[in-house]
């Protein structure tokens, strides 16, 4: 468990406690339990409409057991923001991280909590698993800025305009795990079709809460070359979703660090110039956003 500090932006400068919990189905009590998903789904009340029937939003022991939780509370004892991440046990490979979901309330908007809570609980599991050992780590998305800042911050991601390979056997391994084992747990639609060769679910979250309008820039990135190369791989209005593989390392979230203090990452400049190095499908006119599947805020 970590906890942890941040002033956050207002009047009277309020402070967020942190608190990361690994696989806490394990180890919470009955009540604990109960606590913690009346506060989830208060949050998750303002994210979505209906909640949907997914991730620890489902409130039981089973749906707490295989996950890595970032938790922000208020000064009053209230829920803020959570971010859930996923493991998944893929055959020799070992253990996944799935980046999974983000719920943030609005009135805790704009004050980067999102991004907190994302790096707080991977933070965590690294140093749970191990200062120097690198994990992987998997996405699925239609959120241009989710996309893009999985394809900026983290390793040996496919696809990604940086990749300058064909995906190894280890990321298509994840990749065929995800598709054939996980796809309740990520919200999947059964009927989609997996796209092996550019990692996409055709129609993943067709007409569900997940699919908003193309035109919410809120849910783009600020690095237009990356919106480009996403739009490119997805139909947005048939509910399309990339599905991102990667690693992640203790010292790889150093260097993102690092690059975030020197200011490489100001103004668009936090990695190479995109130049997309993978064929994209024909169908690059996108009408409709999944959004809110990988950050709610």
């Amino acid at each position: 468990m970590e906890k942890d500090k941040t002033t956050r932006n207002s009047e009277r400068k309020p402070e967020y406690r942190y608190e990361v919990l690994v696989r806490p189905g394990r180890t919470l009590s009955d009540a604990a339990l109960a606590s913690l998903t009346g506060e989830v789904r208060r949050v998750a009340a303002t994210c979505f409409d209906p909640i949907p029937d997914y991730q620890v939003m489902v409130g039981t022991r089973e749906a707490f057991e295989d996950k890595v939780l970032a938790l922000a509370w208020n000064e009053d004892g209230s829920l803020a923001g959570f971010c859930s991440a996923l493991l998944l046990d893929v055959p020799e490979v070992g253990e996944v991280l799935h980046l999974g979901l983000t719920c943030v309330c609005p009135a805790e908007r704009g004050s980067g909590l999102t991004h907190k809570l994302t790096s707080r609980g991977l933070t965590t599991y690294l140093l749970h698993r191990g200062l120097f050992r690198r994990i992987w780590v998997t996405n699925c998305a239609a959120v241009l800025s989710s996309l893009g800042n999985v394809a900026l911050h983290f390793e040996n991601v496919y696809p990604s305009p940086f990749a300058t390979a064909a995906p190894t056997a280890t990321h298509r391994a994840i990749a065929r795990a995800v598709d054939e084992r996980y796809r309740k747990e990520i919200y999947i639609a059964p009927a989609a079709r997996f796209d092996v060769a550019h990692f996409v679910f055709r129609g993943s979250v067709a007409d569900t809460v997940f699919q908003k309008d193309a035109g919410d820039r809120r849910y783009h990135h600020r690095m237009s070359d990356l919106n480009l190369f996403y739009t490119a791989l997805m139909d947005f209005r048939t509910g399309d979703e990339v599905l991102q593989v990667g690693q992640a390392s203790v010292w790889g979230a150093l260097r993102h660090s690092l690059r975030k203090l020197l200011g490489a990452g100001s103004k668009g400049r936090s990695g190479p110039a995109c130049k997309p190095m993978l064929p994209v499908p024909g169908n690059g006119a996108a009408n409709g956003l999944s959004a809110t599947r990988a950050t709610a805020s």
